[in-house]
């Protein structure tokens, strides 16, 4: 199976896991008119929909390089990346609303041994949802799995807020629960933040990997007198990288070419993210 149906069946799997999570949070809240666990639904409700983008955006990125796009369509995954903050904001917009009614109205939030182990048991499943896709989005180089395992793990820490906040409105303390309703929008926002900043450092070009590694590795190369100009680009496990790499002006073009081949062989070898080496031979 290739990279494009693996992230794919990971979303899928995830998908029915996040609806499944986000309905029961989100239904039990409206019952029990509890902020919280509103709220918390409506953050897993986001792991959902982001699923779905993921899905199209895996699709877009997974068409191979054409005559327009030479260096491939990676990249519509880091776009669909920021879209998920995006997403998050709007979020926020819906749980801060809540937490305004919450203080303005004062209604009453009813917690019964059920509110808890709603909780629980969705929070457990939030825990396998995003160890899953961390693993997977590592073992597939996938800034997008990876984005939306660490979006997943907020709402393991979002789910124990909530806990909290019904112990507390148990002993009486009804406040506690927009309280804890605005924790939720807070950290929704910062994740949001997180994975933007992120993603857009990709699209601006930031440099991938540790230019004195590579400069280490081509410098190991029998003829290679110096290496300088490093550059590279990309996305992960979709690298590209150019570099220029000083040898003797006494030697022939073609043992000149063969030397910048060496080093090229041996970087892919010892680095296989990077996808196209391009290396400029300067004599000295």
């Amino acid at each position: 199976m290739d990279r494009a149906s693996e992230i794919r069946k990971v979303l899928l799997i995830t998908l029915l896991l996040n609806i499944l999570v986000s309905a029961a949070k989100v239904i039990y809240g409206y019952i029990t008119q509890s902020v919280a666990i509103i709220s918390d639904g409506f953050h897993s409700l986001l792991d959902g929909v982001s699923n779905i983008v993921g899905l199209v955006g895996i699709y877009l990125s997974s068409h191979p390089p054409d005559e327009k796009h030479p260096y491939g369509h990676r990249k519509y995954e880091t776009v669909f990346t920021i879209f998920i903050g995006i997403l998050m904001f709007v979020a926020c917009f819906e749980v801060f609303k809540k937490v305004y009614e919450s203080f303005a109205y004062k209604r009453e939030t009813a917690v019964t041994a059920a509110s808890f182990w709603v909780m629980l048991i969705t929070m457990c499943v939030n825990i396998f949802v995003s160890t899953y896709e961390k693993r997977k989005g590592e073992e597939l180089k996938s800034d997008f799995l990876i984005a939306d395992s660490r979006h997943t793990k907020n709402d393991i820490y979002v789910s124990l807020g909530v806990i909290a906040s019904l112990i507390f409105i148990k002993l009486g303390l009804q406040i506690a629960d927009p309280i804890a309703g605005l924790i939720v929008g807070i950290f929704i926002a910062k994740a949001a933040i997180d994975i933007i900043k992120e993603s857009t450092e990709t699209l601006v070009d930031r440099t991938q990997i540790d230019i004195s590694l590579i400069k280490q590795i081509a410098c190991c190369v029998e003829g290679v007198v110096e290496c300088h100009d490093i550059r590279t680009r990309g996305t992960k496990g979709n690298i590209f990288v150019d570099l220029h790499i000083v040898v003797n002006s006494s030697i022939s073009i073609e043992d000149a070419h063969k030397i910048a081949h060496d080093v090229e062989e041996k970087i892919r070898n010892i680095l296989p993210d990077i996808v196209d080496i391009i290396v400029h031979a300067e004599p000295l």
